[in-house]
């Protein structure tokens, strides 16, 4: 069992690096699974975002399946399933905002079914006994959001992807299509 996270800008290559080190994870012809939390590609409604998951796709060893949920406490309790490759945690936290209805600004019942959603996927991550690779963004490295619900979901995926790397077992960074194990590097500065 192996749980890494691997985080990176906008089109920073992430994704792809993601998808070789889930490769080694199940060499093919071995299965892993890819798990698509942004929504499903509709070539009519928006078809730069088809092209995007198309690519994806296409990259992918057939040997795995895809699956479009952004149900992740199911997949990370499933002790007998294959690897898999998440893709991506910013998709999985707009999903759990609309669900809890949070963009106008949370009041305490929404940001406690928020708060349980989180915490939810945190345990499920920490007590996975599946090999993940899970993709996270760095939000903080682009313009400053100019609205409220920007800056909130700024804020959750930060922290959210804080508690995910401090239970993880390797953390990845790439900028620039570069990956740097951080917790590797974040070991050797600790006094």
């Amino acid at each position: 069992m192996t749980r890494v996270l691997v985080s990176g800008g906008v089109r920073s290559g992430k994704s792809a690096f993601a998808e070789t080190l889930t490769a080694r994870l199940a060499p093919p012809p071995e299965p892993a699974v890819y798990v698509a939390t942004g929504r499903p590609a509709d070539p009519a409604a928006d078809p730069d975002w088809a092209t995007r998951v198309a690519t994806h796709r296409d990259r992918r060893p057939a040997t795995w399946s895809s699956v479009e949920t952004c149900e992740l406490v199911p997949l990370l309790a499933d002790v007998d399933g294959p690897p898999l490759l998440i893709d991506c945690l910013g998709t999985w936290l707009t999903d759990a905002c609309d669900r809890a209805a949070v963009w106008d600004g949370p009041s305490p019942a929404t940001a406690r079914a928020l708060a349980g959603r989180l915490d939810a996927l945190v345990d499920a991550w920490a007590g996975t006994r599946r090999s993940v690779v899970m993709v996270t963004n760095e939000v903080g490295w682009g313009v400053h959001p100019p609205t409220r619900a920007g800056r909130f979901f700024a804020d959750e995926l930060g922290a959210l992807s804080r508690r995910l790397a401090a239970a993880a077992d390797e953390v990845w960074l790439v900028a620039l299509g570069l990956p740097v194990r951080w917790d590797m590097l974040a070991a050797a500065a600790r006094p």
